[in-house]
């Protein structure tokens, strides 16, 4: 027996080879998954620059000449507010590169908005008066697609002439400031509200509480002198165009369809945006000069601090003047 080989070695070497064997294939996965992981990484780093270069250019805006003559096309989309693409930063952005391009016989507002704030559209209004005067052979023409309501009316008002589509939404010349009173609410569930103020009115609009007189009577001011200066824009803009007279309405808040509008003086034709160019420009060629946020602006508004606003916006927690 003790002359007989220990079996023993050989079975140990069998071990140590399937575990160098096992560990050499897991070195060679990842040596792999890193290959793949780079290989990944690069396609990505490529796409998102090939992304930037192409996208960003055309969405800032940038100034683009054409030989040939033609009308420069500015976009006033969606809500007017500081955040969104019809900020009054974007309009006058765009605005002012279409007056200055050296071809453009005429702008055009491309209008689809059911306004938004008080203080970007008479931005955006003050801007266009500054351009007309200061190329006063540049013609500007508004056209309302879908809806030119509100502050997006505001705006339009300060063109020479203003077109739509016979059942455009046009009009709603009045200021409205919204809110939810959650006091009631509270109550019921045993919640007690805690506020402390430095100033006697500091706490007005509060949702959680009842609204004063007082208060109620101050935003009312503040509410009416804000639809006063929308009402002198338009008359000044529109002037004896406007059927004020014989339609006091007017300027209650109340909309009309285009076809109803052209018989108040609110709009001087019923066309389309490409009639209007054709017809009344009298150009066939049209290059757009908007301007809006680049994608890295956009996707830190999409995913930043911007849903927080929305959510306190939808509960009626942050009130603010708005022209609609």
């Amino acid at each position: 027996m003790e002359n007989q080989p220990s079996s023993q070695p050989p079975q140990n070497e069998r071990e140590w080879k399937l575990i160098e064997k096992l560990l050499g294939q897991a070195q060679d996965e990842q040596r792999k998954s890193r290959r793949w992981g780079i290989f990944f990484k690069a396609l990505t780093f490529i796409y998102l620059f090939t992304l930037l270069v192409i996208v960003i250019p055309g969405k800032t805006g940038s100034a683009v000449t054409m030989a040939e003559e033609h009308v420069g096309i500015v976009d006033v989309n969606g809500v007017i507010a500081p955040d969104q693409d019809a900020s009054a930063d974007l309009i006058v952005t765009g605005l002012t590169r279409a007056f200055e391009a050296e071809n453009t016989t005429a702008v055009l507002l491309k209008i689809n908005s059911p306004g938004g704030s008080p203080v970007q559209s008479n931005q955006v209004y003050n801007a266009i008066k500054r351009l007309r005067a200061e190329y006063p052979d540049k013609k500007v023409y508004a056209a309302i697609t879908d809806v030119g309501a509100s502050g997006a009316y505001f705006i339009a008002s300060a063109a020479d002439e203003i077109y739509a589509d016979p059942a455009s939404i046009v009009g709603s010349i009045g200021v409205i400031m919204a809110g939810f009173g959650l006091e009631q609410a509270a109550d019921k569930l045993g919640v007690e509200r805690r506020v402390l103020t430095a100033g006697e009115n500091k706490d007005l609009m509060d949702p959680f509480s009842p609204i004063q007189p007082a208060h109620r009577k101050h935003v009312q001011t503040m509410l009416d002198d804000i639809h006063q200066q929308f009402i002198t824009a338009v008359k000044e803009g529109r002037g004896d165009r406007l059927q004020v007279d014989s339609h006091p309405e007017l300027f209650s808040g109340l909309f009309w369809t285009g076809e109803r509008a052209l018989d108040l003086g609110l709009i001087d034709g019923l066309m389309s945006p490409g009639q209007v160019i054709r017809e009344v420009a009298g150009q066939e060629e049209m290059l757009n000069y908007s301007s809006s946020r680049s994608p890295m602006e956009e996707f830190i508004r999409r995913f930043g601090v911007s849903i927080g606003e929305g959510m306190a916006a939808q509960l009626g927690l942050s009130a603010s003047p708005v022209i609609r």
